[in-house]
């Protein structure tokens, strides 16, 4: 086995850290632009690639192991817990939630302070980035309580798409779960997953959202967990996202 590794192809580093578990893919480029990757004793550049059986690859001085076991969790993040691994502002963050896993996880795509539900944790990188990739199109449901009682007419606009800062909308399918006196509660299926955008989508109609729940994401729902719980995925659920992302884009 140890000859196969001679022969494995040259792979990008940010790829390589990623699904070492050191840091996602973005982060894992900043750590190559600030100068603190080594490979075989020379800084490393982005665009370079290696070995990760071979080469001596190295964060912060301290050369990385690599090839550990892929972990993947379904957490119900509850509302006021920050969707980062350390914050500067001393907040309790998912990782926070997590203390028991011994290995280095990060999230797939965010969620808000204020919103709650599944949220994938993984050392995947590969798989964490194509699930994250804006033109993957995965679908993400929600559960949104909007203040006010939009129309069907605007229902319609904003399921065909709308124009915000960062661009339009791709479009969406919204239905109606519960009405109240004063509010309406919705669900809506995305197939994108933009800063803040079911409040911006709302925001930009004269809308405001008071509670944000996601209960599925490609494929995958919360059932019974409740509001800080977390599980691992069952590995046909594994399989199921190994399938769904084998074709996706895994571009910058």
């Amino acid at each position: 086995m140890k000859s196969l590794s001679w022969m494995a192809p040259l792979q990008r580093l940010q790829k390589i850290l990623s699904e070492a578990g050191v840091a996602s893919r973005r982060k894992a480029e900043e750590l190559i632009r600030e100068g603190r990757v080594t490979v075989n004793g020379r800084t490393a550049q982005i665009g370079d690639k290696a070995d990760p059986f071979r080469d001596h690859i190295k964060v912060d001085g301290r050369r990385m192991a690599f090839l550990p076991a892929k972990v993947y969790l379904l957490l119900n993040k509850p509302k006021g817990i920050v969707t980062t691994a350390d914050d500067p502002e001393g907040r309790t963050t998912v990782m926070d939630l997590l203390r028991m896993e011994k290995t280095r996880l990060f999230p797939v795509g965010r969620l808000d302070c204020d919103a709650e539900g599944l949220l994938l944790l993984t050392n995947d990188g590969e798989m964490a980035h194509k699930l994250s990739h804006p033109s993957s199109r995965i679908p993400r449901t929600y559960q949104v309580k909007v203040q006010g009682k939009p129309t069907q007419d605007e229902m319609r606009k904003l399921s065909r798409g709308i124009f915000l800062e960062d661009g339009r909308t791709a479009p969406c399918r919204i239905s109606l779960l519960q009405e109240t006196e004063e509010n309406l509660w919705l669900e809506m299926l995305l197939f994108e997953g933009r800063n803040r955008q079911i409040k911006r989508m709302w925001e930009k109609l004269g809308y405001r959202v008071l509670k944000l729940k996601r209960v599925g994401f490609s494929g995958l729902a919360l059932g019974g967990l409740k509001p800080g719980e977390y599980r691992p995925l069952r590995p046909e659920e594994v399989e199921k996202l190994k399938v769904m992302t084998k074709d996706r884009p895994c571009g910058p």
